[in-house]
């Protein structure tokens, strides 16, 4: 699995659905068959980067997440 934004294969799990990249520091969450990407603040606070990814090119690039949900 690699990230959609830097393409880094250090990707963590944080939660059941939940992914973080430790090469760009966002945060990735799995519902379903929708995933969102998250730029995680300074504060903690999470920002949506969904309008920057289309969907369908981000589930193309982790088809593992789908399988295993």
């Amino acid at each position: 699995m690699k990230c959609p934004n830097c393409s880094s294969k250090d990707i963590g799990k944080i939660g059941s659905h939940q992914y973080y990249c430790w090469g760009c520091f966002i945060e990735l969450t799995v519902n379903g068959e929708k995933m969102s990407v998250y730029q995680v603040e300074e504060d903690g606070t999470l920002s949506s980067l969904d309008d920057l990814f289309f969907g369908e090119e981000i589930a193309q690039d982790f088809p593992q997440i789908h399988a295993s949900s």
